[in-house]
């Protein structure tokens, strides 16, 4: 169980990242098969789970994130949300879950003296177009150029890089630094050199921005704690029952990947882990 409620009012910082359109077969498999070693060492117990997304594409699914829906497990019970808009008088919200009191979670989070960073990665966050603006504007700053999207074969890379300029820009924080992964989004058959993208180049995009998403995570938690949220927006279906691409219900686009943790100072974490002299 994640207090976010007492990690946020302690001005801790936050790293939220989705990776677009991965689906969550396409984790579990990639890190089954040793293709994400990276991430396989982050993530909590070394596995991600399995949840429902509340969107099935991308506008509708970060919508839904920045106020206060993330990916729920699919089943009956579940845990406290990590944040939530203020309620109706007669529900009760558990003290773990950050309660912000406004539109979004982005403008609750700068009543707690935020910055909130957007390194974008899809189209929906270019501002090349009216609704490309949407997402963007919800941010005190946004970043975006054409090596951060998709058809760009080192675009991890490049968010990366940004991200970690962004970060340190704003090291005495707190900062919600938001970075949206554009390699897992179509088209990614270049990872593999096919014409049509699948299951399989999701998997070897997926591979491919392994190694520099854990350098983001590592970076960023060397001398600080850093809540980390990653999770997909949706997935994407490849001929699956005679379906391609996403905005559909397709179990393939509801099943996404999630993992949140609050990651240690890797200084100190080594220091917990080493043994520790007897005492006279």
């Amino acid at each position: 169980m994640i207090d976010a409620a007492g990690i946020i009012r302690s001005g801790t910082n936050i790293l939220f990242v989705t990776l677009d359109s991965l689906r969550y077969d396409t984790a579990h498999t990639a890190l089954a098969k040793g293709q994400t070693p990276g991430l396989g060492a982050l993530l909590p117990d070394g596995r991600w789970e399995r949840r429902h997304t509340p969107g099935t594409f991308t506008l509708p699914a970060h919508m839904a994130f920045f106020s206060g829906f993330l990916p729920k497990l699919p089943t009956p019970e579940q845990p406290p949300r990590l944040w939530e808009c203020k309620p109706p008088a007669f529900k009760t919200v558990g003290p773990e879950t950050f309660v912000f009191d406004a539109p979004s979670l982005l403008a609750g989070l700068g009543q707690h003296g935020y910055r909130t960073a957007c390194v974008g990665g899809v189209t929906y966050f270019s501002r090349e177009t009216p609704l490309g603006s949407v997402l963007p504007d919800m941010f005190d700053e946004d970043h975006w150029r054409p090596e951060f999207c998709s058809p760009e074969a080192d675009s991890t890379r490049h968010q990366v890089d940004h991200a970690l300029t962004v970060a340190e820009q704003h090291a005495t924080g707190p900062l919600f630094l938001f970075v949206n992964v554009s390699a897992t989004h179509v088209p990614h058959c270049h990872y593999t050199g096919d014409s049509t993208d699948t299951h399989a180049s999701q998997r070897a995009a997926l591979a491919y921005a392994d190694a520099h998403l854990a350098r983001l995570i590592t970076e960023l938690t060397r001398t600080t704690p850093w809540l980390v949220i990653l999770c997909a927006d949706h997935g994407d279906a490849f001929g699956e029952n005679g379906y391609h691409g996403r905005g559909i219900a397709h179990p393939k686009v509801i099943n996404v990947p999630y993992a949140a943790w609050l990651a240690q100072p890797a200084t100190l974490a080594a220091h917990e882990r080493a043994p520790h002299p007897a005492q006279p």
